[in-house]
């Protein structure tokens, strides 16, 4: 083969490489221009309709509504001169607005989401949460869960749909307070 190679000028190796080339990317086109048409010519998958007991819905809240409740968790906690964090969750646990004030604690933000899952997870306030730990203290070692006074939920016909967490105060009882004041803004 280094014979026929160094028989072969540079403009023919370019030559001949450029048409091998060529030959390669018809022959890919060729295939993809063949299952291109015998795609076509599939017949299409079915979609089925699941019958309506096989479903659900479910209320989520809104980013203004939760802007809102944050905005008023947050102004009543500024009213007491408190700096604090206000986060809200969906039913998830997926954080739709933290709002952190100024002032806030560096661990505000995270306890104040921790809250607020643990209050749409277990459909309680935190504070009432915090007293089961005496019966059940492994509770606390629930990942994303914080049993500290300042969560409440939110719910629809008794049935959570997001959580309001509020930490930085200098008592559970004011974090809750506040948290509440953002729930009670979206019931308006």
């Amino acid at each position: 083969m280094n014979r026929v190679h160094r028989n072969f000028s540079r403009r023919a190796r370019v030559a001949t490489g450029g048409a091998v080339l060529a030959v390669v990317a018809l022959a890919g086109f060729g295939a993809v221009s063949a299952n291109a048409s015998a795609s076509a010519t599939a017949p299409a998958a079915a979609s089925a309709d699941a019958p309506d007991r096989a479903t659900t819905t479910s209320t989520h809240l809104t980013v203004d509504a939760a802007t809102k409740a944050a905005q008023a968790a947050l102004d009543a906690a500024e009213k007491e001169n408190q700096r604090v964090t206000v986060a809200v969750v969906d039913r998830n646990g997926n954080t739709i607005v933290t709002l952190r004030g100024d002032g806030a604690g560096p661990r505000s933000y995270e306890s104040a989401e921790r809250k607020a899952f643990t209050a749409v997870a277990w459909n309680a306030p935190t504070s009432q949460l915090a007293e089961r730990l005496e019966q059940a203290p492994n509770l606390k070692d629930i990942p994303g869960t914080l049993f500290l006074p300042g969560g409440v939920p939110v719910t629809a016909d008794k049935a959570p749909f997001a959580g309001i967490g509020v930490a930085g105060a200098p008592s559970g009882a004011l974090d809750e307070k506040f948290a509440q004041a953002g729930a009670n803004a979206i019931a308006r």
